[in-house]
């Protein structure tokens, strides 16, 4: 997804309190005008954060769509353009219902709507919605002629704001496509912004298809592996490197493929193939067996494959080639385990 071509054509901001804390909403009377220099400022500042948001979401209700309100907003904006203002009270008058909980912080909602935002080399329109419960303090230097004065004002960062939400049209009767981010997503008051508010589910994407089948494969080799099997770290850690590199040197995802690739043996297969089931079934994931791999995932999940045999509190050994040129053996004599490495340069 690209956002180097795009514009915000509207934007409305209007401010809501804490309900349980007797606040109140205070709507604006007008969209916020733009001219070219707050145009392109405030497009970046409101986009960035959205570059490193690879969960997807969508609208949903238990019962149907229609029953979503922010989902309805957002349907008869992206319909009817003209409509976007009174909308955009709409959502605020929302918010502030579903602001319940004594430590929802007060603050303003920006209403924002994209065009030109290029996803898969197609311009897609956008709606953004933002939450700003946080304040920060500017120095402004103001020059005159014979002197300069320090001022010091409120206001808020864009580039920092709380909370936010943009929702792709496209997929409409599926709930739209989301992403969404939460700087204070922890704790029940955080939740009001995607479970109470936009009340989303997330979809399923290469994104977390790659990095659920990584966390699979992690858990299983340091939990479960050793339970079944008489394997050394050695070998634990060859078997999370060749997982690694199929997800580096393949384009797409094919569960049997990987299974002859990584793992080799019949019955580690069919451990996997147990160990797969069952963690899916206890996390509610949807069966992988087929999918585009996706490289910023891999990058991620990589991080956490330590390739490292941790020996007391001396040494550590890491490991990134052929588990065949490390030897573990036992010393009698000095009654300690000792490994040798075989290689054919020092650099």
């Amino acid at each position: 997804m690209l956002f180097t071509d795009a514009s915000l054509d509207k934007l409305a901001v209007h401010y809501t309190g804490n309900k349980q804390n007797g606040g109140s909403v205070l709507l604006s009377k007008k969209q916020i005008p733009l001219d070219d220099e707050i145009r392109p400022k405030t497009t970046e500042a409101l986009l960035q954060r959205f570059s490193n948001c690879h969960e997807r979401y969508a609208f949903h209700h238990t019962s149907s769509l229609d029953y979503n309100e922010v989902y309805n907003f957002v349907r008869d904006t992206f319909q009817d353009l003209d409509s976007f203002y009174d909308q955009s009270v709409k959502l605020v008058n929302h918010l502030y219902q579903v602001s319940m909980h004594p430590k929802i912080k007060p603050g303003e909602l920006y209403v924002a709507y994209f065009s030109n935002i290029l996803l898969d080399d197609q311009p897609v329109e956008a709606i953004g919605l933002f939450k700003a419960e946080t304040k920060a303090m500017f120095a402004d230097l103001i020059q005159s002629a014979e002197d300069l004065d320090l001022q010091l004002k409120e206001g808020v960062e864009l580039t920092k704001i709380d909370k936010g939400c943009l929702i792709l049209n496209r997929e409409e009767a599926g709930g739209y496509e989301l992403l969404i981010y939460d700087a204070n997503g922890k704790g029940e008051e955080a939740l009001y912004w995607k479970d109470k508010f936009l009340s989303v589910i997330i979809r399923q994407n290469e994104f977390l298809q790659t990095q659920g089948v990584l966390t699979i494969t992690k858990n299983y080799v340091t939990n479960r592996l050793t339970e079944e099997f008489e394997m050394s770290k050695p070998e634990q850690i060859d078997l999370l490197n060749r997982s690694i590199d199929y997800f580096k040197t393949h384009g797409s995802f094919d569960k049997e493929e990987f299974e002859s690739e990584v793992l080799h043996h019949e019955e580690l297969i069919n451990s996997f193939r147990q160990y797969d089931e069952s963690y899916r079934a206890a996390n509610a994931m949807d069966p992988m067996d087929n999918f585009e791999i996706s490289s910023v995932a891999v990058k991620k999940q990589a991080r956490v494959f330590k390739s490292v045999i941790k020996l007391d509190r001396n040494f550590h050994i890491y490991v990134h080639g052929d588990r065949e040129l490390i030897e573990k053996g036992y010393d009698d004599a000095l009654g300690k385990y000792y490994y040798k490495i075989y290689f054919d340069q020092e650099t």
